[in-house]
């Protein structure tokens, strides 16, 4: 060969080849919100990954990185929002957020963290019975006509419209507050919206109800909130809805959580979809004994996501009212525990996933759908993938909502307390395997503690009084008359919504943190409508239904309520199952395959110190608190969160941020932070520099809410 075209041809060859590892076709789209150094969406672009492809920061540099600045949440007030989950977007020079439970929208120069502008809703009761104040997710953003604008829900439920350069609510869009008249425009009262063709609603109307926007739902009807802010989608506002968390539910009955379009040039409602089918539509067939009619609820907690190219949003949802018993909703309870891709234009269903059915566990989907493209098999495949409380990983077609490898129902544990329902199967991922392989089957003996033969000896013994079961296991009622204490279940990955995955879609990678919990549930108990001992449930007369009964009939639904605890046993104080406290999984996401799996943090004190344990070298199970985490260029920027009380175990735990490789996890640098994380992170560019910024605070510190900035030396 002519060594003159060699070389060339050489060049053109490894072109190619790094072509071939590069996404195509919508790989723009998936990115969008990132581009020119910006954070557009609380989880970076459009598709939610937590992913930057910035690297003026990289492995090189990490260790010179300096605070630049800090901006304090409490001083906006002395209701301070000590655990925020709010992620600042980063659009056109400046950041936005929200703080505090009266959920302020807050503007800050992105270089000196100084607040530019801020604006609070007005006062109305239905923000002080909201459940949700201090659990905003933050702001969306969009150009309408050229000009920047800010939208966010409140826990009141209502929507607004701000300019992005002033904080003053948008001109000639929506209508006045209701409350008090002011301001006078740039906002939506969304309740109306959501009830006006709601069964429960027209009849409590016809009886002469008047609706009060002051205070909102009337009680006997039920109430509805906001956690995650709406996103802005081809010219459409989709809002999301929260209400009271299902597991301190006091009622049956709710509104559900229909999800809704506005037209975000003027706020003109558009759209709305039942997340709860009503008769004719699809998934009505799966709510038995007319439970729709009363039964609402269906929140979408997290955030969504969306495929511009394709006009899809892509929400998940939680179950529906109470959730450690369904007798009073019997069936499989489409669309609960749900994904949905919903046409953006219209609000119809494209396709939906029911990731587990007929929830009675709170394994509600608390992350939202990460979007990228993968290579399987030598195609390119514009992929959605799930991740779950339990700790499985659903991966998806996103243009058509076909599986990317098979999904199989496996037959789970049935309910045995008298009334209630339980589906006969449950949806299993075969490939990705779960992060934790001990939810499959429970703490078989591969699990078992044995650190110690004499360990494992008791820990079996112990766990011979028990029946083990996986993910979805049921409480017994109290008398059931077996020849065992209770089930048993484990759990793989915890409650995600303050630890939620990123990936990397480059490269495909996903990024889990996960730990592992397994436990005996409470035991269910007969009540005839009243627990007595749980101060959850009201008594008679103490105001509202009881939680037994629906006010609509009257009617006694539920005669079975949560009952006394009882826990699976220990030895000694250690668990009968091999600890995993705090985890960090990757996978490659092109072929399903789990690439690492690691400890973050050291063993806790308290395993380590054990006398059953002295002289015995463990394994790292991870330390305390659970692992937060984004891409960015060629790293895995992570950091612990100790926040939500889990500090005081923990005081001498070092508080960095580090840089580790994305490719096998190794720690390549790190920093200090001035207080433990919590929630998330998100980086940007600005005037030439990388800045990133991490959501720090806890009851510990003195700091109850803030924002760390960090980027390199002049």
């Amino acid at each position: 060969m002519n060594t003159d075209t060699q070389a060339p041809l050489s060049r053109l060859f490894l072109i190619l080849a790094m072509l071939a590892f590069l996404p195509v076709g919508s790989h723009a789209q998936v990115l969008e919100g990132t581009e020119n150094g910006e954070w557009r969406y609380i989880g970076g672009p459009v598709g939610q990954t937590c992913y930057s492809p910035l690297d003026q920061i990289n492995r090189d540099n990490f260790e010179d990185l300096e605070q630049a600045w800090l901006w304090r949440s409490d001083n906006f007030g002395p209701n301070v929002d000590f655990y925020s989950r709010s992620t600042p977007i980063y659009v056109d020079g400046v950041l936005y957020t929200v703080a505090t439970p009266r959920r302020q929208v807050v503007a800050i120069d992105p270089a000196t963290g100084e607040t530019l502008w801020t604006f609070r809703e007005p006062e109305t009761i239905r923000h002080q019975r909201s459940p949700r104040q201090a659990y905003g997710k933050g702001v969306a953003y969009a150009e309408v006509n050229g000009r920047g604008v800010i939208y966010y829900t409140t826990p009141g439920f209502f929507l607004w419209a701000l300019d992005a350069k002033t904080g003053r609510p948008l001109e000639g869009w929506g209508g006045e507050f209701p409350v008090g008249g002011f301001p006078e425009t740039g906002s939506i009262d969304l309740i109306p919206h959501l009830v006006e063709d709601w069964g429960p609603w027209e009849d409590y109307v016809l009886s002469g109800g008047r609706y009060d926007a002051d205070y909102g739902i009337p009680r006997e009807l039920g109430m509805v909130t906001a956690s995650a802010p709406p996103i802005v989608v081809n010219g459409v506002v989709v809002v999301l809805v929260g209400h009271e968390p299902s597991y301190g539910q006091t009622r049956i009955e709710n509104v559900p959580g229909d999800i809704m379009g506005f037209d975000a040039e003027t706020g003109e409602r558009l759209w709305k979809f039942h997340t709860i089918p009503r008769p004719g539509e699809i998934g009505h067939e799966t709510w038995h004994n007319d439970a729709w009619r009363f039964s609402g609820d269906m929140s979408t907690w997290a955030p969504a996501s969306a495929d511009p190219e394709l006009g899809l949003v892509y929400l998940v949802t939680n179950a529906s009212t109470v959730q450690t018993y369904t007798g009073h909703r019997p069936g499989d309870n489409l669309f609960g525990g749900s994904v949905l891709a919903l046409d953006v234009a219209t609000g119809e269903r494209r396709w939906h996933f029911q990731i587990h059915r007929s929830d009675q566990w709170n394994y509600d989907l608390p992350t939202p759908p990460m979007l990228m493209d993968l290579t399987i098999d030598g195609a390119r495949v514009p992929a959605l993938v799930q991740y779950t409380k339990q700790g499985l990983v659903f991966a998806f077609n996103r243009e058509t909502g076909e599986p990317l490898w098979p999904i199989v129902d496996r037959p789970v544990l049935q309910t045995e307390v008298p009334g209630n329902y339980t589906a006969a199967t449950q949806p299993y991922p075969t490939h990705p395997e779960p992060v934790d392989p001990i939810i499959i089957d429970g703490i078989t003996e591969e699990f078992v503690l044995d650190y110690t033969p004499e360990l494992k000896a008791r820990a079996m013994e112990i766990l011979a009084d028990y029946r083990i079961g996986g993910l979805y296991v049921p409480p017994l009622p109290e008398n059931h008359g077996h020849d065992f204490i209770n089930n048993v279940g484990c759990q793989g990955s915890g409650n995600v919504i303050s630890h939620p995955p990123v990936a990397d879609p480059v490269t495909g990678m996903l990024y889990a943190s996960h730990y592992r919990t397994c436990s005996a549930p409470r035991m269910m108990r007969e009540t005839g409508g009243v627990d007595v001992d749980n101060p959850d449930y009201p008594e008679p007369g103490a105001g509202g239904a009881t939680p037994n009964s629906t006010p609509t009939t009257g009617t006694t639904v539920a005669d079975w309520l949560p009952g006394r605890p009882a826990p699976l046993r220990t030895v000694d104080g250690l668990p009968v199952y091999k600890p995993m406290n705090n985890q960090l999984t990757a996978y490659d996401m092109n072929s399903g395959d789990k690439r690492w799996s690691l400890p973050v943090g050291e063993t806790l004190e308290s395993i380590r110190n054990h006398p059953l344990l002295a002289g015995v070298d463990i394994p790292n199970s991870g330390g305390v608190g659970f692992s937060l985490q984004m891409v960015t260029g060629d790293l895995l920027i992570q950091t612990r969160a100790l926040s939500e009380g889990v500090a005081q175990m923990a005081p001498d735990a070092p508080l960095t941020l580090n840089a580790r490789d994305k490719r096998t996890g190794e720690i390549l640098g790190q920093i200090p932070l001035p207080a433990p994380a919590q929630y998330g992170m998100m980086t940007y560019m600005h005037n030439g520099r990388q800045y990133i910024v991490v959501q720090i605070g806890s009851f510990h510190t003195d700091f109850p809410g803030a924002l760390v900035a960090y980027r390199l030396p002049d």
